[in-house]
C-alpha cells in the first residue's frame, strides 16, 4: 500500500508541476519542464527524501533506494500521463498501414 501512495503522490505532483496553471508564469519554457518522465524522476527523488516526514510511507535512506524509487516515479508518471488526460482515459488503437502485410507466427 505504501508503494501505491508513493506512486500516486509522485504522479499528482508531477502533473501539477508540468501542467498546472498555477505555475504557468514561473515555469521555464524548456522542454524538460513539460516532460512527465523527466520531472517525474526528480519528483520521486524529492518525495523519497521527504519520506521521513510522513506516515504514509517509509523508505530507507539508501541512495540506491532513492534511485530506484525515482525511476519508478518517472516510469509510472509517464505511463499515467499517457493514459489519463483532462477528458478521461486516452485509448488509441494503432492500425497497420494500408498495404502493410502483418505476419502471425
Amino acid at each position: 500500500m505504501e508503494l501505491l501512495y508513493f506512486v500516486l503522490i509522485c504522479f499528482g505532483l508531477t502533473q501539477i508541476l508540468c501542467y498546472g496553471k498555477i505555475f504557468d508564469r514561473i515555469r521555464p519554457d524548456h522542454h524538460f519542464f513539460h516532460c512527465a518522465m523527466c520531472v517525474g524522476f526528480w519528483v520521486g527523488l524529492f518525495v523519497w527524501a521527504l519520506s521521513c516526514s510522513t506516515e504514509l510511507f517509509t523508505f530507507d535512506y539508501n541512495i540506491m533506494t532513492g534511485f530506484f524509487l525515482s525511476c519508478l516515479s518517472s516510469g509510472t508518471s509517464y505511463m499515467m500521463n499517457m493514459l489519463i488526460c483532462d477528458n478521461g482515459f486516452q485509448l488509441a488503437l494503432n492500425k497497420p498501414e494500408e498495404g502493410h502485410v502483418t505476419h502471425n507466427t
